[in-house]
């Protein structure tokens, strides 16, 4: 059994592309059955088998496990299967899109799952939100019947290493968190965030966490825009902050001095003329919009505008970097525990690769076994003596388990018989 993992994140595309590959996460089940589909009707005999897809605002990443026994040809087309069916999903050129897309096989498909989780392949090195996010891949895949024994096995022990990293290792004390560095970055805009109005597009996770770290710099206003006004609410309130419907927006815009929009939204909801009049209306006052969805909410043309300053989630790389080198010892042990549970895991694999061959030859031992009972039973049925029966029963076992080996043995050549001859013994070696 092989395991595949490919991707892109925010190291090897950028947001533009990240966007276009990104499944929005009431498709990743449907995606998932597509990919499986799109194995086994393009002759990737066994990736069909399970697979399971991430995507994130810095990633994209599709997990297989399959029987692929032709060698590593058969693992290359399954790879570049995996490949063409990101590019065909999202109708995007392969050409276009394969340069930006890593290829892990076997280990180091495991290895990318662990690092991953525990933080360490992340754009905030240590950042916990990440596990949550695979938990959430992991229980779509599962209800859209894309994981089996083995995609299980390996993101149970996923989510045990990342748990591990973070208990042991000190991986997330230094880190700077999205939320942190949005509130720094609009620093930059504005001497003081207590004398801003800060608005919030969104009511997800992310956009909770940027709410916190605002907050806590005592702005003029907060508010939180939505689709649902009821869900808005009630973040608001968490914060003595004030409510919006996302339908009022262009008419509310050119009141606020700092944007924060993250939404699950396929298309922006802030267009440029919505800020162009917004940025009229507040005479030209700056204005510091951050834009962390991916597909972005915000249109691209809107950073054109003089007289705002508007951010991606790639452009805060190089705040959320700083202090790295307080965090090397943390690294350097984290990778060392997860290299100790990748090969724990493909030990396991291996280990599973045997079954079938135990199987086999505890069967065809039974059926030996069958045979000279039976045997042994007709010649104690005839009156024949007890310990001649059993003599017998223990020379017909023994024969007929050796005859197999000696067989090989005696038509192997060269090598394979040398092998052999080192091998057999130490299988039929007894302890006493």
């Amino acid at each position: 059994m092989h395991l595949l993992a490919v991707g892109l994140n925010h190291t090897t595309a950028p947001v533009s592309l990240r966007e276009q590959v990104a499944f929005p996460a009431d498709q990743i089940g449907q995606a998932v059955t597509a990919a499986r589909k799109w194995f086994g009707d393009n002759g990737a005999s066994g990736l069909n088998d399970e697979a399971a897809i991430l995507s994130t605002c810095n990633r994209t990443e599709l997990y297989a496990a399959s029987d692929l026994s032709g060698g590593s040809r058969q693992i290359d087309e399954a790879i570049d299967s995996s490949a063409h069916f990101l590019a065909h999903y999202h109708q995007l050129s392969y050409a276009d899109l394969r340069p930006h897309l890593y290829t892990l096989p076997h280990d180091n498909a495991v290895r990318h799952a662990f690092r991953v989780a525990s933080g360490l392949d992340s754009m905030v090195l240590g950042e916990a939100q990440i596990l949550g996010q695979m938990k959430d891949a992991v229980r779509h895949a599962e209800a859209a019947g894309g994981l089996g024994t083995y995609l299980h096995q390996m993101f149970q022990r996923t989510f045990a290493v990342a748990k591990e990293v973070r208990t042991t290792t000190k991986i997330g004390a230094h880190s700077v968190s999205m939320a942190a560095a949005a509130v720094r970055m609009s620093e930059r805009i504005f001497d003081a965030i207590s004398g801003q109005n800060v608005l919030f597009i969104g009511a997800g996770e992310m956009i909770e966490l940027c709410a916190t770290h605002f907050a806590a710099q005592n702005p003029k206003s907060l508010t939180v825009a939505n689709r649902t006004l009821e869900r808005a609410e009630l973040l608001a309130h968490r914060f003595s902050g004030q409510a919006l419907r996302l339908a009022d927006l262009p008419n509310q815009l050119g009141n606020y001095d700092i944007i924060v929009s993250c939404t699950a939204s396929s298309l922006p909801i802030i267009g440029l003329g919505m800020v162009e009049r917004a940025v009229k209306a507040r005479r030209h006052k700056p204005m510091f919009m951050l834009d962390l969805a991916v597909p972005r909410d915000i249109e691209t043309e809107v950073g054109r505008l003089d007289d705002v300053f508007l951010y991606t989630v790639d452009d805060l790389g190089s705040v959320v970097q700083a202090g790295m080198e307080n965090r090397q010892a943390a690294v350097s042990q984290a990778e060392a525990i997860i290299e100790t549970r990748v090969q724990s895991f493909m030990h396991w694999i291996d280990t599973r690769a045997v079954v079938p061959v135990i199987q086999d030859l505890h069967e065809s031992s039974e059926v030996m076994r069958m045979l000279e009972l039976e045997r042994a039973r007709k010649m104690l049925a005839k009156g024949e003596d007890i310990d001649a029966v059993l003599e017998a029963l223990s020379k017909g076992l023994a024969a007929k388990f050796l005859h197999g080996p000696q067989q090989a043995l005696h038509n192997a050549q060269g090598d394979e018989r040398a092998r052999l001859a080192i091998l057999l013994p130490q299988l039929f070696r007894s302890k006493r």
